[in-house]
């Protein structure tokens, strides 16, 4: 009796049109699933639960440019959103996206994966979730992604989309030749794609500014998005998209926050020598303090190990952490006040529509190398941020200015579920890059 109440029960529509509402946050009328005999049980177990370790952000797995996938519920549909950055170079434009793939139950009482690649409309397609927070999806009919031009017009047309331009506007040799490339590489995966799960940043009170998501500008590669994330005295960006200079997963440009630059006047700021004088001073300090450090912990260890082994007074951790500035005040205290900025003679910038103020400097480095990401290395430069939603990072050795911008954009289920978390899948998609 108990069973089949029970059985009862679960047969009420009701019940499951309200946890598809709490749940997923499907609003829609159901009722109008009933004309093609797809009950909202239907939907909840086959679609919605069935399917829900796919939802949230991911990194697809294309070789050195990555990608930024958000899988999201949307009326009766699961559709994954390919998120690109906006034209080069308008870094202030907000994010274009595409479909790459949709499930749904509309017609049949099973899952319909399919894809959503090319000009033709939706074709069959299929879903494997490989392991816990990876999945890989498959096009099981690639004619349709082919265009009737052949691959000329593909390139056209892809060019058109991911450039806003034609080859002929491209007057540079070397950025053809990286266009080029990244088309004929991409187009590899247009059959099938793996992606691994990427977090949100978890945030501080105690961070300079809200972490997240930026665009930014990176020379003839175009604009890349890159993830900040605060880790105590060093802020780091790691790219989510990348080039074959370096790839997506590795960390760009690291920014320490326990040393703020002096930038001088706006008179000599336009001096190039002057503002590389500071944070060469600035690296050669910083260079010093290790040694400092790594020669007092040496000391220390000798110590201990000559004498017996004493309790700290104040219990663990007496001697706390440092914040990210020290004694003189938190980075917030030192941003409240602008102060005017212009780039050095002779620094390129692809955008030069960057703020003329700025709230504070930091020291940083930005990581540089070779094609294929051989010989890469770490070189001084400087973090500049303007406001809460933009930054800017100058790169000493190139001569370089990249711009970043906030994506402003409210992403579901990409929250980690602890710091720990986030930080092994910050280890997890560079060691993938490497």
């Amino acid at each position: 009796r108990v069973c089949t109440t029970f059985r009862r029960i679960l047969r009420t529509d009701t019940i499951w049109r309200r946890r598809c509402r709490e749940e997923y946050g499907v609003c829609e009328n159901l009722r109008k699933l009933e004309i093609t005999g797809v009950s909202c049980r239907d939907v909840y177990a086959k679609l919605l639960h069935r399917y829900r370790h796919i939802l949230g952000l991911w990194q697809p797995d294309i070789g050195p440019y990555g990608g930024l996938l958000n899988v999201v519920v949307d009326g009766l549909f699961i559709i994954g959103w390919m998120y690109l950055p906006p034209h080069d170079p308008h870094v202030d434009d907000p994010m274009r996206f595409k479909p790459l793939f949709r499930i749904h139950l509309m017609e049949r009482k099973c899952a319909t994966v399919e894809c959503m690649y090319g000009h033709k409309g939706p074709h069959n397609g299929h879903i494997q979730i490989v392991k816990k927070d990876e999945f890989s999806t498959k096009c099981n009919q690639t004619d349709h992604h082919r265009m009737s031009g052949g691959r000329q017009e593909e390139f056209r047309t892809w060019l058109r989309e991911e450039w806003g331009r034609t080859l002929e506007d491209i007057f540079h040799e070397h950025m053809q030749e990286l266009i080029l490339m990244k088309f004929i590489y991409t187009s590899q995966y247009d059959n099938c794609l793996t992606y691994r799960r990427i977090y949100l940043p978890p945030s501080s009170p105690d961070d300079l500014i809200k972490p997240g998501l930026f665009k930014g500008t990176y020379g003839s590669h175009g604009l890349e998005i890159v993830m900040l994330s605060f880790h105590g005295k060093k802020a780091k960006g790691t790219k989510i998209t990348g080039d074959p200079n370096i790839p997506a997963g590795q960390q760009t440009v690291e920014i320490d926050l326990a040393h703020p630059l002096q930038l001088p006047d706006i008179e000599n700021l336009h001096d190039f020598s002057e503002l590389s004088r500071i944070v060469l001073e600035v690296q050669e300090q910083i260079r010093r303090e290790e040694q400092e450090h790594q020669q007092e912990e040496e000391d220390r260890c000798q110590q201990a190990a000559s004498q017996p082994a004493a309790r700290p007074l104040g219990g663990e951790g007496a001697e706390g952490e440092e914040t990210a500035v020290g004694a003189e005040g938190t980075p917030q205290d030192k941003a409240s006040a602008s102060q005017p900025f212009v780039l050095p003679m002779g620094v390129i910038s692809r955008n030069e529509d960057y703020p003329r103020t700025c709230r504070i400097c930091f020291y940083g480095t930005g990581l540089i190398a070779g094609h294929g990401f051989t010989s890469p290395e770490r070189t001084p430069g400087v973090f500049v941020l303007f406001d809460d939603d933009r930054f800017g990072f100058i790169w000493l050795e190139l001569k370089s200015f990249s711009l970043y911008s906030r994506i402003k954009v409210s992403f579901q289920n990409a929250e980690a579920p602890s710091r720990e978390a986030f930080d092994e899948m910050l280890k997890n998609i560079q060691s993938l890059a490497t």
